[in-house]
């Protein structure tokens, strides 16, 4: 799914409405879509100045990681 070799798993439900989006949306592929939507979100936690901690406290708070 994405270049360099990385590989990331995803839901099928979710990867589903991936694609769905990212037709509607405008983007050439899936990945172009992703990747974009990865790049906003980082960008908001650079803007920010986030430690890793204040980073992994919010991700915990969301339920992403444990």
């Amino acid at each position: 799914m994405f270049g360099g070799g990385g590989k990331i798993k995803i839901d099928k439900d979710l990867l589903a409405k991936v694609k769905k989006y990212s037709g509607l949306a405008g983007y050439a592929t899936p990945e172009e879509f992703v990747q974009h939507v990865l790049e906003r979100e980082i960008a908001k936690f650079e803007e920010n100045g986030d430690t890793e901690e204040e980073i992994r406290k919010r991700m915990q708070g969301l339920g992403y990681i444990s």
